[in-house]
């Protein structure tokens, strides 16, 4: 090589697998298909059927969420459970948002070993 000049090596790479017939039927459809997307009228799946008993069941629901009517069975305030959460809630309230969770910690007590001499020698 001399200075001047740069040498483009080309490297020529052969196409892989069996040649595509752009014809048949497979890649019309597929040609198709691709056109349909592109132009947002690709329908894909089962239809659905708007009288059947789900799709009814469905259309309740969300006319009942709309109206903020809930699902399930609603909640009694006077409730054990209900006044322990309203209860904790308050004292979440009152500690700026935070409640002491858990049992609270003892006070552990240590306990010191201690060596006995004797002063006369007797203790055996």
């Amino acid at each position: 090589m001399s200075k001047g000049k740069k040498v483009a090596v080309v490297e020529v790479v052969a196409i892989k697998g069996r040649p595509v017939d752009e014809n048949s039927v497979r890649q019309l459809r597929l040609k198709e298909l691709a056109a349909k997307k592109a132009a947002g009228t690709l329908v894909k799946g089962r239809p659905v059927n708007t009288s059947s008993e789900r799709q009814v069941r469905l259309a309740k629901q969300a006319l009942n969420k709309a109206n903020g009517i809930g699902q399930g069975r609603p909640v009694n305030p006077n409730s054990v459970r209900q006044q322990r959460l309203a209860e904790l809630e308050s004292k979440k309230v009152a500690n700026g948002g935070t409640i002491k969770r858990g049992r609270p910690a003892q006070v552990k007590e240590s306990v010191e070993l201690v060596e006995v001499v004797a002063a006369e020698g007797n203790i055996e």
